[in-house]
């Protein structure tokens, strides 16, 4: 039986899930191989080996355990609820790795997240320079706005809004 592909998401030393699902891999592990073997025939009898006695017979017998592990497969597809999403199976029809698919996938969830990343560090700055403007124009409001996020209770911010609605001078009305 050949190896598994440099990509496979297991090594072939580490055991098929229990259950129905380690069934059904072991099945279509079953099934590449006779597919792989079948190939082999093919080619052994369309070369030298067709002139053999019986060489003919050999690519049915190949193609009959083909069948019989397709059969078997569709029969388990029965009891297997595991969706697979159609996109990892247009790119198998389409002779491409799904791997590459879900590599894709976590680059542009990355730039996505570096993107985000950055529209946050923006506002975080941008508050920043807001609050040392606000402070600079209204010095009784430096200790709402030294404070650290997790310090602030509730209604500061009330009392400071307050504050710069009214003016410095003004009433403060705390909630």
């Amino acid at each position: 039986m050949p190896g598994p592909a440099p990509d496979s998401p297991r090594s072939s030393q580490s055991p098929a899930p229990s259950g129905t699902q380690g069934d059904l891999e072991l099945e279509l592990l079953g099934l590449a191989n006779a597919l792989y073997n079948l190939g082999t025939t093919v080619i052994n009898d369309s070369t030298k080996e067709r002139d053999k006695p019986g060489g003919g017979k050999q690519v049915g017998l190949r193609v009959n355990e083909v069948v019989n592990h397709l059969n078997t497969i569709d029969d388990m597809a029965q009891h297997i609820k595991t969706m697979i999403p159609l996109q990892v199976l247009t790119e198998v029809d389409n002779s491409r790795n799904p791997m590459l698919l879900t590599r894709e996938r976590v680059e542009r969830a990355a730039t996505e997240n570096q993107f985000m990343n950055g529209k946050i560090a923006a506002i975080d700055s941008y508050r920043k320079y807001l609050n040392e403007a606000l402070v600079q124009n209204f010095p009784e409001l430096e200790e709402y706005f030294r404070a650290r996020p997790d310090e602030i209770q509730p209604g500061m911010m009330s009392a400071a809004a307050d504050l710069v609605a009214n003016g410095a001078n003004g009433s403060m009305h705390v909630a």
